[in-house]
């Protein structure tokens, strides 16, 4: 069965750490799912993505294309945030809706929600740890010419194509943290996941040879850089350490940008607490945001501190 997933445990050491700021009661009831929530931000979600699409065909044929092209490729990129939520089985209540609306959700930027879970549960378990935490793999960029590789989505195509060819070639030395009795599981979803993308890549083409590439894949590519610019925000320039209220940023944005991407500029706030859902995290922010070392006053700002900071200047 592809879509069969293992609970990850709560890490005791986690837990008990000192930089736990929410009172057990205060944790439990904001760490309350809702399978209403989250069907209804999906629902949301897929009418942004039609609604884009009905700009792209429109606009088709004229410069106009481009930004609904654009517009299109910010939701694509945005699915990233219910897969974030499903591999926490925080998006919804039920765990089977985690399951299937998380998969689904990863194949159109081939994230592939099997793989994803358990990189990111390492992620979370040794942030900022260059040795364990998976996402320090790659270095951080030290020149303008990498922040712009590193903010065009480059190393994300790259990497697709390197893990899931070594995952196919069930070549799993560069994965330490996907378990052995995980790896038949992330393979077959893998091969399922390609297999889905090809097949609708390949219909469409036949129905509409511009198809795919006007309401899919270029879209996607031209919106890569906003997703990069989050997630470069989220921990650059914060502490080396496991201190969840030093070693994390959250973002202050507008509305909009909290509803496409569910609530993810909260980043502090989920990473200090993973159990909390992200209809919970405003509420989270208003109870425990003065805790945190880094709360950036937008994602503008913090890129302008990494830059400053590539380029030595004051």
């Amino acid at each position: 069965m592809l879509l069969v997933e293992t609970a990850v445990a709560p890490d005791p050491a986690i837990l008990s750490r000192p930089d736990r700021v929410l009172a057990p009661a205060d944790l439990r009831r904001l760490s309350e799912r809702s399978d209403a929530q989250g069907l209804t931000r999906i629902a949301i979600h897929v009418l942004l993505i039609a609604s884009a699409a009905g700009l792209v065909a429109v606009t088709r044929g004229t410069l106009w294309v481009l930004p609904a092209m654009l517009l299109q490729g910010w939701f694509l990129v945005a699915l990233f945030a219910p897969v974030h939520e499903s591999v926490h089985y925080t998006a919804f209540k039920s765990r089977r809706l985690n399951i299937v609306v998380g998969w689904l959700a990863s194949v159109p930027t081939l994230i592939n929600s099997s793989f994803y879970r358990l990189f990111h549960y390492a992620h979370h378990r040794h942030t900022q740890d260059p040795a364990l935490d998976p996402e320090l793999a790659g270095p951080l960029p030290t020149t303008v010419w990498e922040y712009v590789l590193r903010i065009s989505g480059w190393g994300y195509y790259r990497s697709r194509v390197d893990f899931y060819g070594r995952i196919l070639r069930s070549d799993w030395r560069d994965f330490p943290y996907i378990p052995e009795r995980e790896r038949a599981g992330v393979r077959r979803s893998v091969i399922a996941m390609l297999a889905v993308f090809f097949a609708v890549f390949a219909l469409w083409s036949w129905l509409d040879p511009a198809g795919p590439w006007l309401f899919w894949l270029l879209p996607v590519a031209m919106a890569q850089p906003i997703l990069r610019v989050m997630l470069l925000s989220e921990h650059t320039l914060c502490s080396d350490d496991d201190n969840g209220l030093t070693n994390t940023r959250s973002t202050l944005v507008n509305p909009l940008m909290h509803l496409v991407h569910w609530n993810m500029p909260y980043h502090a706030e989920h990473h200090l607490y993973p159990s909390i859902p992200f209809h919970r995290l405003p509420q989270a922010h208003r109870e425990i945001g003065d805790r945190f070392a880094h709360v950036a006053p937008s994602y503008l700002e913090t890129q302008k501190q990494i830059l400053r900071r590539i380029t030595g200047r004051p």
